[in-house]
């Protein structure tokens, strides 16, 4: 499955360089629905949420209300978690939250589970440098998804996987990592960050891992007509 992505910051619909540096805006997100369309599922960053400068919920809620959307950012309460499924989202991505000092925050993902429903919960590994970042990419723990993939099984549907080095540049991505985590669970994967060609979209299909595509789409390197066509196929 290929899946587009709205990022939302301050209002707006932007696609960002490894998290830190805005390059382009997008549409209003009722623009970026309708050329959406066409796809069954929606992915939805709330940016300012994710790093903790305030957040965009009501674009949140409109976005969810008129399309199936996972939606992600600054998930690190049971409330926010039962709040977004309230405004429509169909799965909760926890990113942060999912994580302590020494690894697995179970605590809190089970909590959210109760919450919510294990089914609803994606759980976002996002790696840079080979370790996973936190807090909008701000901060690195000192564990790899691979070392914690397995614990974090029971408390999820599946895993969003963003390979952070890449995201936005327009530069490919690491094939062999999304390679060796789907190795490592039977849960889905959603492959993110620095996806760039159909070459990439179709190798990721061969391994049964979905494609989240954000800057790729957004300055026309790929065309959602035929990737369109290719969620079809």
């Amino acid at each position: 499955m290929i899946i587009p992505c709205i990022d939302l910051m301050g209002g707006k619909v932007v696609q960002l360089v490894q998290g830190r540096d805005k390059v382009l805006e997008g549409g209003t997100p009722e623009e970026m629905l309708r050329k959406f369309s066409h796809f069954p599922v929606i992915q939805v960053i709330d940016l300012d949420a994710a790093i903790g400068s305030g957040s965009n919920d009501d674009l949140v809620e409109l976005v969810a209300s008129k399309a199936v959307a996972r939606v992600g950012g600054g998930v690190r309460t049971v409330e926010r978690a039962r709040k977004l499924v309230e405004q429509g989202a169909d799965k909760v991505i926890i990113g942060t939250a999912a994580f302590g000092p020494d690894g697995v925050n179970s605590v809190f993902l089970n909590d959210v589970g109760r919450a919510v429903g294990r089914d609803r919960i994606l759980i976002a590994l996002d790696s840079k440098g080979g370790r996973i970042v936190v807090k909008g990419w701000r901060e690195s723990t000192n564990f790899t998804a691979e070392q914690v993939l397995h614990d974090l099984e029971p408390y999820c549907a599946g895993f969003l996987c963003t390979y952070v080095d890449k995201e936005g540049m327009m530069q490919g991505t690491d094939l062999e990592w999304f390679r060796r985590l789907r190795a490592a669970t039977s849960l889905e994967i959603t492959a993110a960050g620095g996806i760039t060609t159909i070459e990439e979209v179709e190798e990721l299909q061969r391994m049964n891992v979905h494609a989240a595509l954000g800057m790729a789409i957004y300055t026309g390197r790929l065309s959602l007509d035929t990737l369109a066509a290719m969620n079809r196929s």
